[in-house]
């Protein structure tokens, strides 16, 4: 019915809703157009809260209902679909262009440490002096650094120049969400083989 509204704006509660008419609602029972004393009389009847839900409304329509009640469990609500969500974040890899074969794998590994945490990645090679001469070989360090990933990543964007960078952006995507399923099918797979 009309639940679903946001806790952010204030509701305004029993004496606070200066109106002459309500549309009453209990539960999920419509009570009809009703004046302001009767729905403020039920509401302290029933030891209860009037609640204007729909102040825009013509006439606003209010609920009888438990307020601090209806607040925890919004509050809960919200908590539980923010748990269940991961925020993306973009995360940096720096190399130079004279990198060594160790540095760069290890500037790999990272990269793949954090494509399978689910950020996205962005791969930056700086140039010094007049090594920006020769764009060439930054462009081949990135993309021999993305055929190392191509299993759990997607070139969001290829490489460019900007300003005195080369970058590219590599997209977790799909193919990262598969390789962390084929590890845990391993890892199980792995526990049950294991003799004990």
């Amino acid at each position: 019915m009309v639940e679903e509204f946001s806790i952010a704006k204030e509701l305004r509660l029993n004496e606070q809703i200066r109106v002459p008419q309500v549309r009453l609602l209990r539960g999920d029972e419509q009570l009809g157009i009703v004046p302001i004393q009767d729905a403020l009389r039920l509401a302290e009847e029933a030891e209860l809260d009037l609640v204007e839900i729909a102040p825009t409304a013509s006439p606003p329509v209010c609920k009888i209902m438990d307020y601090g009640k209806f607040k925890y469990e919004q509050s809960k609500r919200e908590r539980d679909s923010r748990r269940g969500s991961k925020q993306v974040e973009l995360r940096e890899v720096r190399m130079r262009v004279k990198i060594d074969t160790h540095d760069r794998d290890f500037k790999i590994r990272t990269a793949r440490k954090l494509l399978l945490e689910g950020d996205k990645v962005k791969v930056s090679v700086m140039f010094r002096a007049r090594e920006i001469t020769h764009p060439e070989v930054a462009q081949e360090l990135l993309v021999g650094f993305y055929d190392q990933l191509k299993d759990v990543a997607d070139l969001e964007r290829s490489p460019g120049l900007e300003g005195r960078f080369m970058t590219m952006l590599l997209d977790p995507g799909k193919k990262a969400a598969a390789a962390v399923q084929q590890r845990a099918r391993e890892a199980r797979q792995a526990e049950t083989a294991a003799p004990e």
